[in-house]
């Protein structure tokens, strides 16, 4: 599912969200220098925002179709894994992984982030909750079963309450610490909302993990059943989003050594 996110990456481009300008320029007001690494970049989304911020970044990506995106947006970019990424000495003073922490390896991501954060750099994972209304969001559960009854997307309840999304963000935090080498991460949260017509929703809804495998006939019948649902509703709603956010800064002197990657 990682990398299949690149099947439409323009669509992912022009349906997905942006984040809070509050967090962006949290992060550079609290990174001791402008110079960015963007972990698994994808088409350059959060890393255009802190480009305007006046920020230089760096966006690392493992699918070559996003990155070329990204690249034709005006984003560095070299396509890697983060994990298997060759920092080459290169420092930055602060490491953002936007929607993207959970495609990394929870130890070796922090470590990795650690080696090239210069000291009292900030190392920012964060990520939006995508948990429409209930009557859109049970109508997509119920087709979702239908057309793929065997996913384990089907074990979840239509909606997720926040407080999964909440302890998923702590287990960050648990992993940062264990590393000894930030001081103690600080956890973030923004609740802003945006307005979706039914076209517009439909056009974010093959971009979330659950249907970008799919063939396109299954995710037709999917997305019929909740543009009706949103016909129900007027054509439009509107988004409760909240972003979450796990941060930590990093400690002066390093504790890292080559073998820990």
């Amino acid at each position: 599912m990682a990398e299949s996110f690149g099947a439409d990456a323009q669509r992912y481009d022009q349906a997905r969200p942006g984040y809070p300008d509050a967090l962006v320029a949290r992060i550079v007001a609290g990174s001791p220098g402008p110079d960015v690494l963007d972990v698994g970049c994808g088409t350059g989304i959060a890393a255009r925002q802190f480009q305007a911020a006046s920020c230089a970044v760096l966006g690392v990506e493992p699918d070559a179709r996003m990155a070329d995106l990204a690249r034709a947006r005006g984003l560095r970019v070299e396509v890697a894994t983060f994990e298997g990424w060759e920092p080459a000495g290169r420092t930055f003073d602060a490491v953002i992984a936007a929607q993207s922490w959970h495609w990394v390896d929870p130890v070796a991501g922090v470590l990795k982030a650690a080696r090239v954060l210069r000291p009292d750099g900030r190392l920012a994972i964060f990520g939006h909750v995508f948990e429409p209304p209930i009557e859109v969001a049970e109508p997509f559960a119920a087709a979702y079963r239908r057309v793929v009854p065997d996913s384990p997307f089907n074990n979840l309840p239509a909606r997720r309450p926040l407080d999964m999304y909440q302890a998923g963000y702590a287990k960050i935090a648990d992993k940062i610490r264990e590393t000894e080498q930030f001081h103690d991460p600080e956890q973030w949260r923004f609740d802003w909302e945006q307005p979706y017509t039914r076209d517009q929703w439909l056009a974010l809804l093959p971009t979330t993990g659950g249907l970008t495998h799919l063939p396109p006939d299954k995710t037709a019948d999917i997305l019929n059943a909740v543009g009706t649902a949103i016909d129900t509703l007027g054509g439009r709603f509107t988004m409760q989003y909240t972003t979450l956010a796990t941060t930590a800064v990093r400690t002066g002197t390093s504790r890292y050594h080559p073998k820990d990657t």
